[in-house]
């Protein structure tokens, strides 16, 4: 019964996302959907997309190994949230034309800028896709009896179908469906975990008390503190979330739908790095990869084991449409469109953002297939990001005075900074040099002095 329910939802979202991408006819429509949504509409799709594997069954795996601080380092990426619905987005009325992270950086920075970000920005993109496309192989291994290496091939082969044909407008609507499915269904197995646990008293009686306290000696508050800001940083103003910004009817509409977004993802995180103590409760013998699909499969009945399964797939897709599209706009409009001498046409262009969803999403199944920690990824996919782009592209939204200079100085020294620190120093108290280099960055950038 529950293999029926996965197919047909499946087969729901692939045709709801292949009927959205109909009627699109240039590159602009196929980044932003020609600014059409509302707030409600930014809140799924935003929340959607990062709530990913990594975010939900990575999360479960580090409470299960560490306990409820890798909860209150996620909020730092709640923080972040929150911070640019408060400070970025009102500002993005100043890019009207805009569909990408280049288009913002290239007036301030120059083409050079431009293309560096869409380098980054698409080798980022590709990361974390990686890590959704590992969780996905996860689930089909575990729930439908497949290998992971065809459960991946099945599940991105969905996502790259009706993101490679629809864009922005297959990917939005399809995030909306994910989104209610995974709010219900992902709430249901903590509820019914905890009671299969014997209760909340019970539950917590058969764990660790460490699990359950935030770290008490300074290196390790220090390793939380760095971790709270890897989260807070490292995917901040990325590719897929400046779409986001880019594709509302008004900057009111966008402002409060990735509000409502943060505030959202607090208790959400919460409640999926609890199904990790659960999960450690019912058997500390199993793999910690697979903690949040432990609990739907030892809990459920098997009719709500196929709703709850179609949840946690919700949230894989959900974000590996959303990277799968950032990496392609990022290729063709950051990338391929100011190295060209002559504009290309518009059949063209969406041609080429269409063949690179392809070529990217082939790309991130093998690096999905080489790391095992779907967290792990995350992270290291963030240091393609914060420490060369993040500083140059927030000064310039927030109004700071943006120049070559500053952005190439900031730039080397956060690049520099981070790999010294990471490679060299082997990132001393567990802090990753991703938080170094975006400091370092910051600090060069405004140390400067602002001339062309």
């Amino acid at each position: 019964m529950q293999n029926i329910i996965v197919i047909v939802y499946l087969a729901i979202v692939l045709i709801v996302g292949l009927l959205a991408g109909r009627g699109i006819k240039n590159l602009k429509d196929y980044a932003v959907a020609e600014k059409s949504f509302g707030s409600m509409v930014i809140f799924a799709t935003l929340s959607a997309s990062f709530i990913g594997g990594g975010f939900s069954m990575g999360n479960a795996e580090k409470v299960f190994l560490i306990g409820i601080a890798n909860i209150i380092a996620l909020w730092g990426f709640s923080l972040k949230e929150i911070l640019v619905a408060t400070f970025i987005a009102p500002r993005m009325e100043r890019y009207p034309d805009a569909i990408s992270v280049g288009d913002i950086m290239e007036p301030h920075y120059g083409k050079g800028a431009r293309i560096f970000s869409g380098i980054f920005g698409v080798a980022l993109c590709a990361g974390i896709l990686g890590a959704q496309i590992g969780a996905m192989g996860y689930i089909f291994n575990l729930f439908l009896g497949i290998d992971r290496t065809t459960g991946i091939l099945i599940g991105c082969g969905i996502v790259i179908a009706y993101a490679t044909f629809g864009g922005m407008r297959s990917v939005v609507w399809t995030d909306v469906i994910q989104f209610i499915v995974l709010t219900i269904g992902i709430p249901l197995t903590l509820y019914f975990g905890i009671q299969k646990a014997g209760g909340w008293e019970a539950m917590t009686a058969k764990i660790p008390a460490t699990h359950l306290q935030l770290p008490g000696e300074p290196g390790a508050m220090i390793s939380l503190g760095a971790l709270f800001l890897t989260f807070l940083l490292g995917e901040t103003l990325v590719p897929p979330y400046v779409q986001r910004l880019l594709i509302g009817k008004s900057t009111g509409h966008v402002s409060r739908g990735t509000m409502m977004s943060g505030l959202f993802s607090i208790p959400f995180f919460a409640v999926t790095g609890l199904i990790g103590l659960v999960a450690l409760a019912l058997d500390p013998s199993i793999n910690p990869n697979l903690a949040m699909p432990y609990v739907i499969k030892a809990s459920l009945h098997p009719v709500a084991q196929g709703f709850v399964i179609a949840a946690v797939i919700s949230i894989i897709m959900s974000s590996a449409d959303s990277f799968l599209n950032g990496a392609a706009i990022a290729f063709s409009n950051d990338i391929v469109r100011p190295l060209q001498k002559t504009p290309a046409a518009p059949e063209t262009e969406l041609m080429l953002a269409r063949l690179t969803t392809l070529a990217v999403g082939v790309i991130s199944i093998v690096f999905a297939l080489s790391i095992e920690s779907l967290l792990d990824i995350l992270i290291y996919a963030y240091n393609f990001w914060a420490p060369t782009v993040l500083v140059p592209l927030g000064a310039a939204i927030l109004g700071f005075r943006a120049t070559r200079r500053r952005f190439i100085a900031g730039a080397a020294a956060g690049i520099m900074m981070a790999l010294v620190w990471n490679n060299l120093l082997s990132a001393p108290f567990h802090v990753d040099g991703l938080v170094i280099g975006c400091l370092s960055n910051m600090a060069v950038f405004f140390a400067v002095p602002a001339g062309e």
